[in-house]
């Protein structure tokens, strides 16, 4: 397949903000595509349980993004099972090329290609993944009511995850490889002043050790680093806190970023450097995260893009009628 296909408004990935964006503009009659990416669905194609997105008390990711899918495709949003491999945003209309040769146009772009937890690489730890081993406590916290859990890390969000899992938890061990914390010394603090709260330091995670029927964790196998001692500890939940990525790669050039590679957006908006491009959801939000959030900046970007369309065509007018 080849060629050049043309849209007004482009949604490029196809999570929570790209869906949500999708309903917004195709209702806004702008005639959205989406552009699915490496992951349609986005993470919570990869996540078991869902308890905190509003309307659904208990639903299975995968099954809540069908919903989303469905939701957009209702309205006529054209879906395109590709990867953007190179963008154009100095010319107009933007130009995005596919990885199987074909040219994407648009009037407007709303850029949702997402963020990804960074993880340690483990076998194990891809093994219990879901189930167990997460990367987001805001999310998976409220199953381990009265269990013991680790967070591995030593930056804000690692100090942050553990604090917010001493809610539900009975204990939180904070597992970090060097003997300080990077974390800010206001979280520091509190994090010392909590009394569930355990830490290793000079620790690293080796292995997660669990049963595969059912499939859970049971413990983790921790090294430490300066005298290589293995020791196991009695958990039954692990979470991984050691950052996160921006899938933002193609952009780089195109529109500013931060330090880390999130998208930079204007003030209370989801406009980017590039007037006419806009970004929602993980790919521009480092703070919440969540897919609720998310599907909010997609909302705020198809209204956005609507508007800046409409503010287009009557300069266009106004310059035809001089």
């Amino acid at each position: 397949m080849a060629g050049t296909i043309h849209h007004k408004v482009t949604i490029i990935g196809s999570g929570p903000a790209g869906y949500a964006a999708a309903v917004y503009g195709a209702r806004a009659m702008l005639e959205p595509a989406i552009i699915a990416g490496l992951q349609p669905g986005g993470q919570l194609t990869i996540t078991t349980e869902v308890e905190n997105y509003p309307g659904f008390p208990m639903i299975m990711g995968p099954e809540l993004m069908e919903h989303f899918k469905e939701h957009a495709l209702k309205f006529g949003t054209g879906f395109y099972e590709d990867v953007i491999i190179d963008v154009d945003f100095s010319r107009h209309p933007f130009l995005m090329k596919g990885s199987g040769g074909v040219a994407y146009t648009a009037d407007s772009v709303i850029i949702a290609t997402g963020a990804q937890a960074r993880w340690l690489g483990l076998p194990s730890e891809a093994r219990f993944k879901g189930f167990g081993v997460s990367a987001c406590a805001t999310c998976d916290g409220f199953f381990y009511r009265g269990k013991q859990v680790m967070v591995v890390g030593g930056g804000n969000t690692a100090v942050e995850e553990a604090l917010f899992l001493t809610k539900f938890a009975s204990k939180v061990i904070l597992v970090h490889r060097r003997d300080s914390l990077r974390a800010e010394k206001i979280l520091q603090r509190r994090l010392f002043d909590n009394e569930k709260v355990d830490i290793l330091w000079d620790t690293t995670l080796e292995e997660v050790l669990g049963t595969d029927s059912p499939t859970a964790v049971t413990a983790a196998r921790l090294k430490n680093v300066k005298t290589g001692e293995i020791s196991d500890r009695d958990v039954q939940g692990i979470f991984i806190a050691v950052g996160h990525k921006p899938a933002t790669e193609v952009f780089r050039g195109h529109v500013k970023m931060n330090e880390g590679g999130y998208i930079e957006t204007a003030h209370d908006s989801t406009a980017t450097s590039v007037p006419g491009v806009f970004a929602a959801g993980d790919v521009s939000d480092e703070t919440y995260r969540q897919a609720v959030t998310a599907a909010g900046l997609g909302c705020m970007s198809a209204l956005e893009a609507e508007r800046w369309l409409a503010e287009q065509a009557a300069e266009m007018s106004v310059s035809d009628a001089a």
